[in-house]
C-alpha cells in the first residue's frame, strides 16, 4: 500500500495533514479541535459539548436541516464527537465528494449561536444527561474520574452537570467559542483518494479568515488522589467496581508499553482479568485499558457482577494486579503483537481509521508517526520495558469505586 504524507499550514496557523492513497476508493476529512471538558472553567462544564451540537443548529446562511440535507445529499457517512482531550467533526465520502463534505465540515464550524437554537438544545443535553444517569457504568465511571482528579480540568464530566447547563448562558459559550475554535487550535485531517494541493486551497478559502487566538492548556501532571468510596443505588441490582490509576501520557515513549500492558491485563478474552473472573464465573464483565493524554494518562479497571461477590471480585483483581509484573513472559508480548498488527493494518485499509488516527496524533502531539514506525515501536517492547513500567505505575495505587444496590 502506497500513502504518501503531506502537510500544510495556512497563515493563519491551521494545520492541514493528509495520508494520501491513489489506489483508496473513498476519502475522509475531520475537522480537530483542542478544546474538550479539561479545558473548560468548572462552571462551563460541558460547554464545549454543547457546542459539538450547536454546530448542527445552523450558519448565518444555512439552518439546521440545510447542514443535515447537505450531507445526505452527498452520501456521507458523519459525525461528531466530543472527549475530555478535544472535539472531531468528520465526514467519509467517495472521492468525488470530499470538496463538498470538507466545505460543508468548514462552514458549519462557524455557528450563527441563535439564542433560540441554544434554548432549545439545552433542554436536548439535559435529556442526554438524564439518560446517561440511568447508566450505573457512567454514574460510577464519572464519579471516579471526579474523585481521582480533584480540582483538576480532567475530572470534569463531559456532558456538563444539570446545574451547569441549566446557569450556562449564549454569551458565555460564544466567549468560549472565540477563544478555543480558532485556526491555530485546528486540525484537518485527510486521508483517502485525494487531491491535496487542491484541498489546501479549498480549506484556505474556507479558513483562512479564521482568527488566531493562541489558546492555553495546562498540561502539568495533576495531583491524583487514591482513596475508595462506595456508592448506593435503589435502582441497581447489580454491582459494579471501577478503578483508576496513573499511567503515561500521550507523548511518553512509555505509552507503548502501557497499551500492551492493559491489554495483557484486561483485554477481551484472552487476558488474565478474563481467566480469573470470567471464565471462573466470578464476575460478568472485567476489562483494563490505558488511555494516554496531555500530560498525563490513566490505567482503567472495570467489573460487574452480583453485588455479593464484589469484594471477592475486586480480591481476585488485586490478585492479578499483584503477581502481573513477575508474571510477564514473552508470550504475553508474542500474541497481543500479532493482534494489534491485525488490527492496526485492518484500520489503515478504511480512510476513516486513518484520518481519525492522523488528527487525534497531530492534535495531541503535533507530530506525524507513520503507522509502520508506530507498529516497530510495539514490536521493540520487551518484558523488561514493561515491568519497568509497573515499577513507574503501579497499578494497586488507584481510586477505586464501587456501586451497590441501596442497603
Amino acid at each position: 500500500m502506497s500513502v504518501n504524507f503531506k502537510q500544510s499550514t495556512l497563515d493563519n496557523g491551521m494545520a492541514i495533514i493528509a495520508e494520501i492513497d491513489p489506489s483508496a476508493h473513498s476519502a475522509a476529512a475531520g475537522f480537530f479541535v483542542k478544546a474538550g471538558a479539561r479545558d473548560e472553567q468548572t462552571n462551563l462544564m460541558g460547554v464545549s459539548h454543547f457546542l459539538e451540537h450547536m454546530m448542527f443548529k445552523g450558519t448565518e446562511q444555512l439552518d439546521a436541516d440545510a447542514i443535515n440535507r447537505g450531507f445526505d445529499d452527498i452520501g456521507a457517512n458523519n459525525n461528531a464527537y466530543t472527549s475530555r482531550e478535544m472535539t472531531c467533526f468528520y465526514a467519509h465520502v467517495l472521492p468525488e465528494k470530499l470538496t463538498a463534505a470538507t466545505d460543508m465540515l468548514g462552514t458549519m464550524m462557524r455557528p450563527a449561536l441563535r439564542e433560540s437554537d441554544f434554548d432549545t438544545e439545552k433542554n436536548v443535553i439535559l435529556e442526554e444527561i438524564a439518560m446517561y444517569a440511568d447508566n450505573p457504568f457512567w454514574v460510577l465511571y464519572e464519579s471516579c474520574v471526579e474523585r481521582h482528579y480533584g480540582t483538576h480540568g480532567l475530572a470534569h464530566r463531559v456532558l456538563g452537570t444539570p446545574d451547569s447547563i441549566k446557569a450556562m448562558s449564549r454569551d458565555s459559550m460564544a466567549e468560549y467559542f472565540n477563544t478555543r475554535y480558532s485556526a491555530d487550535n485546528t486540525v484537518v485531517a485527510l486521508a483517502g483518494k485525494l487531491d491535496f494541493d487542491a484541498c489546501v486551497d479549498q480549506i484556505n478559502t474556507l479558513c483562512g479568515s479564521w482568527q488566531t487566538t493562541r489558546p492555553a492548556r495546562d498540561t502539568t501532571k495533576p495531583a491524583t488522589a487514591q482513596e475508595p468510596f462506595t456508592i448506593r443505588d435503589e435502582r441497581v441490582n447489580r454491582g459494579y467496581l471501577i478503578a483508576l490509576c496513573d499511567a503515561p501520557s500521550v507523548t511518553d515513549d512509555q505509552r507503548y508499553a502501557a497499551a500492551l500492558l492493559a491489554q495483557i491485563l484486561g483485554g477481551a478474552d484472552n487476558s488474565r482479568l478474563h481467566w480469573a473472573l470470567i471464565e471462573t464465573g466470578l464476575a460478568e464483565e472485567a476489562q483494563a485499558a490505558y488511555d494516554g493524554l496531555d500530560g498525563c494518562g490513566d490505567f482503567f479497571l472495570y467489573a460487574s457482577g452480583d453485588p455479593e461477590k464484589l469484594d471477592a471480585i475486586w480480591d481476585a483483581m488485586s490478585r492479578e494486579i499483584s503477581s502481573l509484573r513477575d508474571s510477564l513472559d514473552e508470550s504475553d508480548l508474542e500474541k497481543l503483537r500479532s493482534k494489534m498488527v491485525t488490527a492496526s493494518t485492518l484500520g489503515s485499509e478504511r480512510p476513516s481509521d486513518r484520518m481519525q488516527r492522523l488528527g487525534r496524533l497531530w492534535t495531541m502531539t503535533g507530530q506525524y508517526i507513520p503507522l509502520a514506525d508506530e507498529l516497530e515501536q510495539i514490536g521493540r517492547v520487551s518484558v523488561n520495558d514493561l515491568r519497568s513500567l509497573c515499577d513507574r505505575y503501579p497499578l494497586d495505587a488507584c481510586t477505586i469505586g464501587k456501586m451497590l444496590p441501596s442497603e
